[in-house]
């Protein structure tokens, strides 16, 4: 069972720890895809939604002292709550990966992609604004655009995102590796920092 840390961890003490002897397990809960386009390095991939699907398995192979990194930290937060629900304790990257990039610290980068919530503002955007416009000609089409103002509204509320779960099963957000139970496995497969990741080149 995890020993008991506080709930966020700053980039700079994270960055302390991977200098330090202590092992941390940092897990990227990210999309394949955004996690190839820059990620903390040792750090490994295993997307949020195949969290969620397997936490009894995730929680087997989880080292003692564990760092969630999302791109901002609501997906993180998200997965402790996962992890939280099923008795381990893990810690939360504060501000996320954007953070970490801002105070110039490494990451290794692959090829550039959209990231999940830039994506969720494009599409709910689109719908929002054909469904204002279509409504000159279809009065009915304006509720579709406020039933995606609903959806954000609960999202925020929630602090979860029901498109966002959508989009993260397109193709463009899937890695090579799909077989959940081998990405779960690798978490012990695979040795301390530098850690390898489903994505790894």
């Amino acid at each position: 069972m995890p020993t008991a840390h506080t709930d966020t961890v700053s980039s700079t003490d994270l960055r302390n720890l991977l200098d330090s002897t202590e092992p941390t397990q940092i897990v990227d809960v990210r999309t394949p895809a955004e996690f190839e386009s820059a990620h903390i390095p040792g750090s490994f991939n295993l997307p949020l939604d195949i969290l969620r699907s397997h936490k009894s398995d995730v929680v087997k192979n989880l080292e003692d002292d564990v760092v969630l990194v999302c791109r901002s930290g609501q997906r993180s937060t998200q997965a402790q709550q996962i992890l939280n629900s099923a008795g381990t304790a893990a810690r939360v990257l504060q501000d996320g990966i954007v953070d970490w990039e801002e105070r110039g610290y490494d990451v290794n980068r692959g090829k550039q992609r959209w990231d999940l919530e830039r994506q969720v503002r494009l599409v709910a955007g689109s719908i929002v604004f054909s469904s204002v416009v279509g409504s000159v000609f279809v009065p009915k089409a304006k509720w579709l655009a406020a039933a995606i103002g609903g959806g954000l509204t609960y999202a925020a509320v929630s602090n979860t995102c029901a498109m966002a779960t959508a989009l993260s099963k397109l193709p463009y957000n899937r890695g090579a590796e799909t077989d959940a139970a081998k990405l779960v496995s690798k978490l012990t497969s695979t040795p301390g920092p530098p850690a390898s990741s489903i994505n790894s080149r």
